[in-house]
This record gives structure tokens, C-alpha cells and sequence, in this order.
């Protein structure tokens, strides 16, 4: 029985145009089974999804015209391509070396006048010298055209390779024909001189050489982003083996393995802490700037990069399952991936080249019916000059090299993307909703203060040791926000009797003493005095307004103490919360906690309109109200409870540290915890979006002035044709172009103070 495949990346040979792209997408998408298929021209892949047989699939693509094979392995892929692109490179080089030499010889004897003209008895030997030579060297630097443009004509296509075999051939079989048969050119013809076009068709193709190496190079830049993370990759590992250790390939690690990490190595394969602490600096996948400090228990993530400390680690994730090789994947599936505006470039580029024949075959025809003498060289120098100097590449690349550049971008500073719709998308927000919990805080309460009463016979340190003694009975986060509060618990505090009452509080035996915590109504449950402790109604009162949670504390039946926990903001909420403001984008803050709480919040970061006790489906529900009154929305958020809003925003975008859930209902992942993430999503975003708009009014403006040129419209009032040389140059000029615009986006900056 065949294997049947669920999705499957391809690398694509042979493709030369944005024509192309649509060929093989209809070869793919015409397969059984296939439901998606995408081809991306800047980087020659293929995304496809379905149930497929692969070499059935594989099989379409060469009956298409084109050659095809497996991505299997990312690492391996980039290196192979990277070493054929670098072979082409020098090969488009020399090819444009050979060409341009033979040809600025071949038109120096032009215009010096020592070759003989139709009249004399040399000009045959002289032309099929020149004949022979210029198809030599029409082998030798552009078979490669007209081999492909064969393979087209033979599956029914065009591509650019079609224009630029056509504009070639005519220009050299013109003029062959001048020299074998001279008698049957009109009398004008021969009497002006010599009017081959050898040294054209040669000239032609050194400058569209030479401009498809240009453009190579520096579309190998685009790439530099997914070439940083596959670096990032460490090859050896050191794994403790029966009370060895050994150094192995990270490919034979297996979950499991216990393996060392010595200062300044890079982390092979993700894994939990056994011992030892150390700095570990995240930045190459977060984006935060400073080493964060990891002990026993602490992730390590593969790829990052141990600063100081010597770590014994226990391998949990390996190969495809680690957390760089999911981003990896994600960002070549976002790269590959198409926004709606490049869609409409696709549909052009698919209809251009056979629109760009009938263009040629027109102005042939004008030429020839209402040109000046010499009506044949007019005719053919316009008809040759459309066909060179039409650029479907440009249009081809507009949309996906921007996309390449924005998406590695984004990863280098710690923004996973999905999909290039979200690329899309995020620039054209008009509403972001965050959530609170983890998303503008913390997510991690902390003990703020501790207020004994005036009646308490200890102190503060003291009732911290005894509630922290209390609260080692419980696993709720305020007990974790108290036993963090201290070193270590007083071990003469031996608690006994543990009771928990959830939503409540707790209460336990301590030295004898009957110790109870929990919120108001607890205590008064307890039989416990709160209406006398008059001094601390005032400090729980202020608590409460700026959203901490209170707790209280008594011994025995007297209140002894006010806890004040709270989750902390991040250091730049306010700041990015103004920032998206500032920048026309409404803010409101959307929780599932209380109202006092959320409406607190809310004021110490500036957000005027808040949504408290919401539940997940509230969520999603008010994400979809925003999206009926004609808003973009984004939502922002951390948690299981998120998710359901994450999936229904237009932009769902996920905080790196929330959980799994949350990331993969989101868009938009980001790998760190700061919000500074959110506005560098969107402002980079809105680059990459005008990008690819001057790219693409830049290849439309390029084709929409210089074709219409090229078939003479500038003659009749000027005197002015463009020449076909001339013509070459200037498409290998705007493809090189769009690109060099799109690798601008390379020196995007952060947002370092928002």
C-alpha cells in the first residue's frame, strides 16, 4: 500500500518567473487529495496539505515541467541550498562574463564600420562567422532559456524564460537571415548597411545574467534569519552514560539522556534542571536582552546559551520535538505562507506572460503596417524590446520576499508569526483587548506587605514565619506568594491539624496556637474579632481599591495581622499600553477576576475601558460584537481560558510563557514575556504590509511605463525607441530591486522604550 502523506514541503527546480508559481500550484492542486498548496517564489518551495501519495505528487511536478524533492531536513535543506545557490551565483556570473566581453567586441566592430556591408563579397563569410559566434556564446550563457522555455512550450506554458528565448532567437535568426539571404531584404536594407543584431541578442542576455546573480545574492539575504536559527543548533552533546560522559551527536540524543552543560555552551536539546544554577542568555529566541537565572527544576531550552554556570540536565524534548525546531518549521511555514494581497499579484503574474506575446505580436503588427523605413529592423527591434523588457520576476517577488524578510525578522526578535495573514493582518488593527493575569501582570502574586495589629504580640518578621509555616499545607499561589515571602521556614514551627476550606482560607496548629488565614468571612466563620480591629479595616480598604487581595490572620480567636498580596505589573505595560494609544489603536482590558481588581488595573496602566469577571466564552463573544461593528481586533493573552478569544480575534497573540494551549489557538506567538512584543508585531507588520505595496507599485509602475515605451509609444513624438540592450538591463534592474527594497526590512528596530 502507497504512504499517504498529511503535508509535505518541497523544493522546486527549475521555476524562472512568477508565471511559474501558478504552473506548478495547478500541478499540485489538481493532485488527489491535495486541499492546500502554495509555492513560494523568492525561496522555490512548495507547502502542501492533504492525503497524497508523495511521489505521485512529486511525479506532477515534473510533468509540469519542473523538478521536485522532499524538505526533509531543515538543517540539511538550508546547506543544500545555500551551496547550489552559490554554484548558480558564479555560474550567472561567468555566463554574463562570457556574453558581455564577446558582445562589446561584437558591437565595437559594429559602429567602428570594419565590417563589410551586404554589397561586398566578405559579408557572407564575415556574418556566418558572426552567426557561429554568437550562437556559441548563446549556448554557452543562455541555454538555460531556451532549454526552458522549450520545456514550457511543450506543457502548454509561458514563462519569462519564453520572452527572453523569443526576444533572443528573433534578434539572432533576423539576423542570419541578413547575411545568408541579403537579396530578398528590400532595397533600403541593404543599401544603409549592416543591421544584424548578433551583438543585441549576446549583450541582452550578459545583462540579464548578470542581474539574475545580483538578485540572487541578495535574495540569499533574506534567508538570514532561519540560517541564524538552524545555527543556533548545537552538533555535539555531552551525555552521562554509566558514570561517563561521552560526547555525541545531538541527533543521538534520546529523551531520557542525562547530559552536561558547561559554561559557554550552547543548550543542545531542551530539558528540566537536575542540579546546578547558572545565567542562561535567551535573547537569539526571546528577544530579552539579559540572561535569566535557571536552578534545579528550570527548562532549558535548546539553542539558548549557558553564560556561567555548569548544569546536569535531564533531555525531555529532541529533534523535530524541540522547541527551536518548532519555531524553525513555524517560521519556513510563515515564510512560505501567502497574504491576500499577494494573492492578487499571483493572479496577474499568471495571466502575464501570454498577455506580454499578444502585446509583441500587436506592436509587430503596427510596426509593420504603419512603421518607417526600415520597416522590418523597426518592427522586430519593438517586438523584441517588449518581450525583453516585460518582468514578471519583479511582480513575482513583490509579496513573498517582503514576507521572507518581515517573518525572519520578527523571529529574531522573539515574534513567531504563523502565517503570512497575520503578517497581513496585525498592521491593520484598530483594537487590541488584553487580558490581565500574566498578560499586564505578572501572573505570579507576591506578598507586598504585612501589617501586624497594634494588639499583636509578635512581630512582623515573626508572623511571617508562622503564616508561611501554615501555608507549606497548601498548593493554592497565595501560599506560594507567602512561603516565598521567606528563606526558609523556622523548622521549630512544626504545623499540625491542616484544614483548607477552598475560596476561604486555612488554618493549622502552630506551637500549640490555633493560626488562621483566609479572607473575612473565613475568620468571622472562626469565630474570630474583626469589627475591633478598627486599624486594619483602613489599610485593607486601601488595598482592595488598588486591586490586592487581603488576607487576614489571627491566633486563636484575635486578629493579629493584614497580608497584602498582589500581582505586580510588568515593568512596561503602562508604557506599551500608552504606545498602542498613541498610535490610534483602542485598549481595553478584558479579565475573568473581580471588577474592583480589573477596574484597578486598568487606572495604573491607563486603560479607560474594562470588562471584568468574563468568562472564556464572554471573551470570544465580545471579540466577535468588536469584529460585527467593523473593528479589527487583536487579543493578547496567556492562558487555557484565552484561547477560545485567541482563535476567534482577527489577531489571536499568544505570551511566549502562557501555556501551550494558548500558543497554538494563537497567530502570533511571543516568545518573551514583555508586551513590548505586541507593539513590535504590529509596527513591523505595518512595515512589511508598505513593503510589499512599493514593491508591488513599484513592478506594475516598471511594466506599465516600459512596455508600453518598448512597443514605441514615445516614437511618433520624440523620435525615441528604447533598445533592447537597454531594455534587458533595466528588467534585470527592477527584479534586483523589489528585492534590495525588501531586505531593507532587515534593520527593523525593536521597541526599546516604548
Amino acid at each position: 500500500m502507497s504512504h499517504v502523506n498529511s503535508e509535505a514541503k518541497l523544493a522546486i527546480e527549475g521555476m524562472s518567473c512568477a508565471g511559474c508559481v501558478a504552473a506548478v500550484e495547478r500541478a499540485l492542486a489538481a493532485h488527489p487529495g491535495v486541499s492546500l498548496a502554495t509555492v513560494n517564489f523568492a525561496d522555490h518551495t512548495a507547502f502542501v496539505q492533504g492525503d497524497f501519495n508523495l511521489a505521485t505528487l512529486i511525479g506532477a511536478v515534473s510533468d509540469a515541467g519542473y523538478g521536485a524533492h522532499e524538505i526533509i531536513s531543515i538543517e540539511v535543506a538550508e546547506a543544500e541550498r545555500e551551496a547550489a545557490e552559490l554554484q548558480r551565483y558564479y555560474r550567472l556570473l561567468r555566463q554574463a562574463g562570457v556574453a558581455a566581453v564577446v558582445g562589446l567586441l561584437l558591437m565595437a566592430a559594429e559602429m567602428s564600420g570594419v565590417l563589410p556591408k551586404h554589397s561586398e563579397s566578405a559579408a557572407l563569410p564575415v556574418g556566418l562567422a558572426l552567426a557561429i559566434v554568437s550562437a556559441t556564446i548563446m549556448y554557452v550563457s543562455g541555454r538555460h532559456f531556451f532549454v526552458n522555455a522549450w520545456k514550457q512550450f511543450r506543457h502548454h506554458n509561458a514563462n519569462m524564460d519564453t520572452l527572453i528565448a523569443l526576444g533572443t532567437g528573433a534578434a539572432w535568426l533576423y539576423s542570419l537571415w541578413l547575411v545568408l539571404l541579403p537579396q530578398l531584404m528590400p532595397a533600403w536594407v541593404t543599401a544603409v548597411g549592416h543591421h544584424s543584431c548578433f551583438e543585441a541578442a549576446v549583450l541582452i542576455l550578459a545583462f540579464i545574467n548578470f542581474g539574475a546573480a545580483m538578485e540572487l545574492r541578495a535574495r540569499g539575504k533574506t534567508s538570514g534569519a532561519i540560517k541564524r536559527l538552524v545555527g543556533l543548533q548545537a552538533k555535539v552533546a555531552r551525555v552521562v552514560r554509566e558514570n561517563s560522559e561521552v560526547d555525541l551527536p545531538v541527533a543521538a540524543v534520546v529523551a531520557g539522556d542525562i547530559l552536561r552543560l558547561r559554561p559557554g555552551e550552547a543548550v543542545p536539546v531542551d530539558g528540566v534542571i537536575l542540579s546546578g544554577d547558572a545565567y542562561v542568555d535567551a535573547s537569539m529566541l526571546s528577544g530579552e536582552p539579559l540572561p535569566v537565572h535557571k536552578g534545579v527544576g528550570d527548562e532549558l531550552i535548546g539553542g539558548t546559551l549557558n553564560v556561567n554556570g555548569t548544569l546536569l540536565y535531564r533531555a525531555s524534548r529532541v529533534g523535530g520535538e524541540t522547541v527551536l525546531a518548532q519555531i524553525i518549521a513555524m517560521v519556513r511555514t510563515a515564510q512560505a505562507s501567502k497574504p491576500a494581497i499577494g494573492r492578487l499579484a499571483d493572479k496577474v503574474s499568471a495571466v502575464f506572460v501570454p498577455s506580454v506575446l499578444i502585446v509583441a505580436i500587436i506592436t509587430a503588427l503596427i510596426w509593420l503596417n504603419f512603421g518607417p523605413e526600415p520597416v522590418v529592423a523597426y518592427t522586430l527591434g519593438a517586438a523584441m524590446t517588449v518581450l525583453i523588457v516585460a518582468c514578471p520576476c519583479a511582480l513575482g517577488l513583490a509579496t513573498p520576499i517582503s514576507i521572507m524578510v518581515g517573518v525572519g525578522r520578527a523571529a529574531e526578535l522573539g515574534i513567531l508569526i504563523r502565517n503570512g495573514e497575520a503578517l497581513q493582518q496585525s498592521g491593520r488593527v484598530t483594537t487590541v483587548i488584553l487580558d490581565k493575569t500574566g498578560t499586564l501582570t505578572e501572573g505570579k502574586p507576591m506578598l507586598q506587605q504585612l501589617t501586624p495589629t497594634a494588639a499583636s504580640p509578635y512581630s512582623a518578621s515573626q508572623l511571617l514565619q508562622i503564616a508561611a509555616a501554615v501555608e507549606q499545607g497548601s498548593a493554592h499561589p497565595l501560599a506560594a506568594a507567602i512561603t516565598a515571602a521567606v528563606e526558609a521556614v523556622d523548622s521549630e514551627l512544626i504545623m499540625s491539624d491542616f484544614h483548607s476550606e477552598n475560596g476561604y482560607g486555612v488554618r493549622a496548629v502552630v506551637k500549640g496556637e490555633r493560626v488562621i488565614l483566609g479572607s473575612e468571612a473565613w475568620l468571622l466563620a472562626n469565630q474570630v474579632d474583626l469589627f475591633g480591629t478598627t486599624d486594619l479595616a483602613a489599610e485593607a480598604d486601601r488595598a482592595t481599591a488598588a486591586g490586592a487581595i487581603v488576607i487576614y490572620m489571627a491566633i486563636n480567636t484575635a486578629a493579629v495581622a493584614l497580608l497584602v498580596i498582589a500581582d505586580p505589573l510588568k515593568g512596561d505595560s503602562s508604557a506599551v499600553v500608552a504606545a498602542l494609544q498613541a498610535a490610534g489603536i483602542k485598549v481595553l482590558l478584558v479579565s475573568g477576576d473581580n471588577p474592583t481588581t480589573a477596574r484597578a488595573v486598568a487606572a495604573m496602566v491607563g486603560i479607560s475601558e474594562v470588562k471584568a469577571g468574563v468568562l472564556p466564552q464572554g471573551k470570544a463573544a465580545l471579540v466577535k460584537a468588536l469584529q460585527q461593528q467593523g473593528e479589527v481586533v487583536a487579543m493578547v493573552g496567556d492562558g487555557i481560558n484565552d484561547a477560545p478569544a485567541l482563535s476567534q480575534a482577527d489577531v489571536g497573540i499568544a505570551i511566549g510563557s502562557g501555556t501551550d494551549i494558548a500558543i497554538e489557538s494563537a497567530d502570533i506567538t511571543l516568545m518573551g514575556s514583555s508586551l513590548k512584543g505586541v507593539l513590535d508585531a504590529i509596527r513591523l507588520s505595518r512595515a512589511t504590509v508598505s513593503n510589499i505595496k512599493q514593491n508591488l507599485f513599484g513592478a506594475f509602475l516598471y511594466n506599465t511605463i516600459s512596455i508600453p515605451i518598448a512597443a514605441g509609444l514615445l516614437y511618433p513624438l520624440t523620435g525615441i525607441l528604447l533598445n533592447p540592450m537597454i531594455a534587458g538591463a533595466a528588467m534585470a534592474a527592477s527584479s534586483v530591486t523589489v528585492v534590495s527594497n525588501a531586505n531593507r526590512l532587515r534593520w527593523f528596530k525593536y521597541t526599546r522604550h516604548p
